[in-house]
């Protein structure tokens, strides 16, 4: 056997080349992946490694104050201290870590540990419930250990006073001050003011893209905290950073863009008048349910506003809620517990609750009825306690007799009814068959369909019935003005006469919110001229500049602008009512009739008792408004030809030179001029009280 020798070399030279072949190859996809990389993408990654290397913080803006007219804050920002752990600067020692942990939560009541941080059960600062070992460890080692997370929300600050005292001894445990919303005026704004609650999911985008932080900032959720989010939210700041892998912050690439602070909202309200007005309800609400042995009503509104500005002095709806409770977090349970109430408190009853309005709808049949000379200021009209009138349901209908009484008719002790009355003793009484009969008309004593359902809407319209006025807060309703068309859709008959007298004197169909009751009255006060309500007298940013002053505005002039449009008289049947293209004014003894009419009410009518030593000339109107709501149904409270009512009060003064109007409503008040009248009378008296106290520099 020959051996070979050790020097020769056995690989066949193919296999050599082979190999070579694999190699270059090799070196080949290297360099082509080298060159990918590099070249081909190297701007990609750059940009990659950048974003890596970058951050933007973004730095939270000051929310703007909320004052009253006289400098009173209604709503404002206060610290928060929030108790936070850096994991990254915490001790390297477990034991030292623990025994921090364990004097922590000795002072804060948080677990040491509690619960595990999943997918299922996340942790959401200040809000979820984790141990301090979950939160700083877990979470925060976890996540990106050079930022703070917040072991505990909203302490004391004696608890964050001995935090930063402790400071030495718990390396890594710090304190965060942020700001929270306080409402030093707490229910008795709430309605108006409104509060703040987090970024909800469905509009994130929307404010992500304006620059704020979903789960760190707030945004208003009602009154004008919503309204005027735009102009109270400001604009957050940020600062390009650029920070390693474990996030801590190395230097800034840019200067930071400083954030701008909300503007400040002054509203028109007056404090003193909105907490004595608060008051008044209160205690006339408490007064009858006492009186009475049982709840008369729990819900009532009043509304104060100058009629020459239509600056809204005091809104007061009750009952209402504590915004204070929403200032950290909404509470799930105390929501809950608003949202299922009947009364509805998170509901603002002033803009947003539409009730039949009664006889103070009266001022727009004796607008429209006088203006078309349906009837003149002297003239008598017959008013017994009772009428009867052929009431036909479709055109071919034979009719039938249907009766309706006056507001002081009993079924037999006082039949008469008020006798003859002229146009100022119709308002002054507030006799429902004058204004039957000035609305629908009565056989040869008002002719051809006295007002008509056409006109009626028309000169309503003129009143402010019907529409928004576009006061500055959210969630405001139009109310109901039905007219023929609007039955035939929706009931699927006809307008009858009946439907008319009914519509007449404010019930039936018609339905208003009691600020538009309060323009109504108002623009009659202030000879026919509706001002825009408002609730905002300035705007203001943070150095006290005037951003927007403020300024009037005139909806319309009645007695100027022809606003008031012709239609021929509507036919049973037609289904419409038609308009003729022809508008026209209001004639201004139109409107002094009704002035003088309404001051009657307060000499020698309805509200005589009610204004009986109130030393201010003032003018007025009640309402007494049957209903038959879901909620009369309810409790059944809808007996057939008893149905309960609401009571409707609305002044003002004084007489010649108003200042201001007031209206209360009581929902299932009963009489409209003894428990609505009596809550207007005070508030009124409170008005001017304050008004001596202001011209003599008092408190």
């Amino acid at each position: 056997m020959q051996n070979t020798p050790p020097s020769q070399n056995t690989i066949h030279p193919g296999r050599v080349r082979s190999f070579l072949v694999v190699l270059v190859i090799i070196f080949l996809i290297f360099v082509f992946q080298l060159f990918r990389l590099q070249i081909l993408s190297g701007s990609e990654f750059i940009e990659r490694m950048e974003d890596q290397r970058t951050e933007i913080l973004n730095i939270p803006t000051a929310r703007g104050n909320i004052y009253d007219r006289n400098g009173i804050e209604l709503a404002g920002n206060i610290p928060s201290y929030d108790i936070v752990i850096i994991p990254a600067e915490l001790p390297d020692d477990e034991g030292e870590i623990q025994e921090i942990f364990r004097s922590l939560s000795a002072l804060t009541g948080v677990p040491i540990n509690l619960g595990e941080i999943s997918p299922e059960n996340p942790y959401n600062p200040c809000v979820s419930q984790h141990g301090i070992n979950q939160i700083a460890l877990e979470y925060g080692q976890t996540t990106s250990p050079f930022r703070p997370v917040p072991i505990q929300c909203d302490v004391s600050e004696e608890v964050a006073m001995v935090v930063q005292e402790r400071g030495v001894d718990w390396p890594g445990v710090e304190i965060q001050v942020n700001s929270i919303r306080e409402y030093p005026t707490g229910r008795t704004t709430a309605a108006l003011v409104g509060f703040l609650g987090p970024i909800p999911a469905a509009f994130e985008e929307f404010y992500t893209d304006l620059g704020f932080v979903a789960r760190r900032d707030k945004v208003g959720y009602a009154g004008v905290e919503l309204f005027f989010q735009e102009e109270l939210g400001g604009r957050n700041g940020e600062r390009e950073v650029e920070v390693d892998v474990a996030g801590l912050v190395l230097r800034d690439i840019k200067p930071p863009v400083p954030p701008e602070p909300g503007y400040n909202l002054h509203l028109t309200i007056d404090t003193r008048l909105q907490e004595v007005s608060t008051a008044i309800v209160e205690q006339e609400l408490n007064f009858w349910n006492t009186f009475l042995g049982r709840t008369l009503s729990n819900n009532a509104v009043v509304i104060a506003m100058n009629p020459q500005t239509g600056e809204i002095l005091a809104m007061v709806t009750v009952p209402t809620y504590e915004n204070n409770r929403f200032a950290r977090i909404i509470p799930g349970y105390y929501y809950e517990q608003l949202a299922e109430d009947p009364l509805r408190p998170l509901f603002n009853h002033a803009i947003s609750a539409e009730h039949p309005p009664g006889s103070v709808f009266k001022l727009a049949t004796a607008l429209g009825a006088l203006n078309e000379g349906v009837v003149t200021p002297e003239q008598v009209i017959e008013t017994p306690g009772l009428i009867t009138i052929l009431e036909k349901t479709t055109p071919a209908d034979p009719g039938r007799p249907r009766e309706f009484v006056d507001w002081i008719y009993d079924g037999g002790d006082n039949p008469g009814g008020f006798g003859q009355l002229d146009f100022r003793g119709g308002i002054s009484n507030s006799s429902n068959v004058y204004f039957y009969k000035l609305a629908g008309g009565y056989r040869d004593e008002v002719p051809d369909g006295g007002l008509g359902v056409c006109r009626l809407k028309t000169y309503s319209e003129a009143l402010g019935y019907g529409s928004a006025s576009g006061i500055e807060l959210p969630g405001e309703e139009v109310g109901l003005l039905p007219d023929p068309r609007w039955k035939r859709i929706n009931r699927g008959e006809i307008w009858t006469i009946g439907d008319m007298y009914n519509a007449g004197v404010g019930q039936g169909y018609v339905l208003s919110t009691p600020l538009q009751v309060l323009l109504s009255a108002a623009t009659i006060a202030n000879d026919g001229v509706l001002m825009k309500p408002t609730i905002v007298r300035e705007i203001t940013d943070e150095e006290n500049r005037i951003k927007q002053p403020f300024t009037p505005q005139v909806i319309h002039d009645l007695t100027v602008d022809p606003v008031i449009k012709e239609y021929i008289q509507y036919v049973s049947g037609s289904g419409q009512c038609q308009e003729t293209g022809v508008t026209k004014t209001v004639q201004p003894w139109v409107i002094d009739a009704i002035q003088n009419g309404m001051r009657r009410a307060v000499t020698h009518g309805t509200l005589v008792d009610e204004f009986e030593g109130f030393d201010i000339a003032a003018a007025g109107k009640t309402g007494t408004a049957e209903y038959c709501d879901n909620f009369a149904q309810e409790k059944n409270l809808c007996d057939p030809g008893n149905w309960p009512t609401h009571a409707w009060t609305v002044a003002y003064a004084p007489f010649d030179n108003p200042e201001i109007v007031v209206v209360a409503f009581v929902y299932n008040g009963g009489e409209g001029a003894s428990v609505a009248g009596p809550i207007a009378q005070r508030v009124l008296d409170a008005y001017f009280q304050f008004r001596s106290v202001d011209a003599v520099g008092g408190p």
